[in-house]
């Protein structure tokens, strides 16, 4: 091997690298949910246009969350780290709805189960029933997979601040408020 085809075989190396770590970078954004165009304004529209039913019979229409912060967890009662995760998400409504802060959980489940649910295990924040539409919305909102616990955070304008597949880390939590 001459030292050229050594030096070609080195750039070539380098710029697969490069290639790589470049792909790494937009598949992280994408993953914790920093790219700003990641939801269309089309669905924006078709979310904010959304109604839901709370657990209690009450109409929820998801306009009534325009213009605040809102975190929006898409969870349901057999979910094991959805379940985990609802106190965390607790404490930080609790402690940041004074700044404007919203969060709704959307179940994707019985109503029945969520019923029974949050009557043994309540929340301060919003609970929606979504059913098998919530999957629908959350696929809309970047959940590809239809897995659960989906987390989506937005800011007062509606702009995408954070997208979170799985359980939520008081990390991932403690990013919302800054």
């Amino acid at each position: 091997m001459t030292i050229n085809a050594n030096r070609r075989k080195a750039m070539y190396a380098g710029v697969a690298a490069l290639a790589a770590l470049a792909g790494a970078g937009v598949a992280w954004q994408r993953q914790a949910g920093l790219e700003a165009n990641g939801i269309s304004a089309e669905v924006m529209r078709d979310f904010w246009a959304a109604e839901f039913d709370t657990p209690a019979g009450e109409s929820l229409p998801m306009s009534s969350f325009q213009g605040r912060p809102l975190a929006v967890n898409f969870w349901a009662t057999w979910c094991t780290p959805c379940v985990e995760e609802m106190p965390l998400i607790d404490v930080f409504f609790r402690q940041n709805q004074k700044n404007g802060w919203q969060v709704l959980g959307l179940a994707i489940d019985q109503p029945s189960r969520v019923r029974q649910f949050m009557g043994q295990f309540p929340v301060s924040y919003k609970i929606g029933l979504a059913g098998l539409n919530g999957t629908e919305l959350g696929k809309l909102l970047g959940n590809e997979v239809g897995g659960l616990p989906f987390t989506v955070v937005l800011d007062a304008q509606g702009q995408l601040m954070q997208r979170k597949m799985g359980k939520l880390s008081p990390e991932d939590i403690r990013k919302w408020a800054v």
